[in-house]
């Protein structure tokens, strides 16, 4: 990827705006470039998106070999097909975006869901090569292939990529990990405790002022660690709580999986606060019918933000054995283990990498 000279035009889509990019050998050759995204109107939506590709290519000289980029679901995202999204409203009823800029620019166009590309970029140049490269630098034979990419922010997004490859399912909704079940409230959907919402409506339940749901997440997470006037326990709780919900969810997950786990998104910056409430979910007990505990995983998860949890994660302590009835031996990898941590690129980075990677890939095995 790095040595590879091809462009491609790539765009972050929210509901609030649209920022474009071009990238070439995994690296943004332009200035982002920002245009309202209008999410309530569609004319001026589709506007703005053909605009927007526009300005790109008036700053390049390289013709782009596709336009690759997130854009929230639901989605039939192989088609480009963009079904009714809550952010932006003026897509319901289905828009058939992908085939329309194809139309326009005459290039491929790729679209998928930010969580999938989060999870990919960092799968391809971030956390999962970082942790390959640590253990073969301290000798240990073990490599991982699969990762799991969560986001938290707005919402409560998700990836897998499976040995090197987005796993996206039949009906281009793997990894919907935000309508999961919520562990303190089985009626509910995860995101609702795992998002920025989520943190404002704690922190102002347990401060009993309702005019606290005002605040942001980074005023609440100043709180908690006393860098703002306000009611920290109440803070802290609000984090420990979204903690908790997502331990829960990541265990269900890794339990199907069996991969490390990246997490990104803004919410990710307050790691510090709900880390140990997530790695207590992922380590504890579950317990039989006649009360006896068992592990709740059946691998340990370790927190590679923790200093001394990573430590111990790259010994990965491996066992010498003979082979039966020879005198040749093999190595062992009797632990069995996965790493939490925090994106290593950066969220819109690893998206945009994601989608550039994804792009390259689909036209190489097209």
């Amino acid at each position: 990827m790095k040595n590879d000279n091809r462009v491609v035009l790539t765009l972050d889509a929210g509901g609030t705006n649209l920022v474009f990019s071009a990238i070439k050998r995994g690296k943004e050759i332009v200035a982002p470039i920002t245009l309202p995204a209008h999410g309530d109107n569609l004319e001026l939506c589709l506007a703005n998106i053909v605009k927007g590709f526009a300005e790109v290519l008036k700053e390049i000289s390289e013709k782009p070999v596709a336009i690759s980029f997130a854009f929230p679901g639901p989605a039939d995202y192989p088609n480009g097909i963009i079904g009714d999204l809550g952010n932006l409203p003026a897509f319901k009823g289905g828009v058939a975006l992908g085939p329309m800029l194809e139309d326009i620019y005459k290039i491929p166009v790729f679209i998928n869901n930010d969580g999938d590309l989060f999870a990919y970029g960092e799968a391809i140049a971030g956390m999962l090569p970082e942790i390959n490269r640590r253990l073969a630098s301290s000798g240990i034979t073990k490599k991982y292939k699969n990762l799991l990419g969560v986001t938290l922010g707005t919402g409560f997004g998700g990836g897998i990529v499976h040995n090197g490859q987005l796993y996206l399912g039949d009906n281009s909704s793997g990894a919907e990990i935000w309508v999961t079940r919520n562990a303190l409230e089985p009626s509910i959907f995860a995101e609702e405790s795992i998002s920025i919402r989520a943190v404002q409506r704690v922190y102002s339940q347990h401060t009993g002022n309702e005019s606290d749901r005002n605040l942001s997440p980074k005023d609440i997470f100043d709180i908690a660690n006393g860098q703002k006037q306000g009611n920290a326990l109440a803070a802290k709780a609000s984090f420990e709580q979204l903690g908790k919900v997502l331990g829960d969810v990541l265990a269900n997950a890794v339990t199907l999986l069996d991969c490390n786990v990246v997490i990104g998104g803004g919410l990710s910056n307050a790691y510090p606060l709900f880390a140990p409430a997530m790695m207590e979910q992922l380590n504890g007990k579950i317990s039989t019918y006649n009360g006896q505990n068992i592990n709740r995983l059946g691998v340990k998860a370790f927190d590679l933000e923790n200093s001394e949890d990573s430590k111990l994660f790259f010994q990965n302590e491996q066992k010498t054995i003979t082979i039966p009835q020879t005198n040749k031996q093999v190595k062992y990898n009797y632990n069995k283990q996965i790493g939490i941590g925090r994106t290593h690129l950066g969220t819109s980075k690893a998206v945009a990498i994601g989608a550039y990677a994804y792009a390259l890939n689909a036209i190489d095995n097209n």
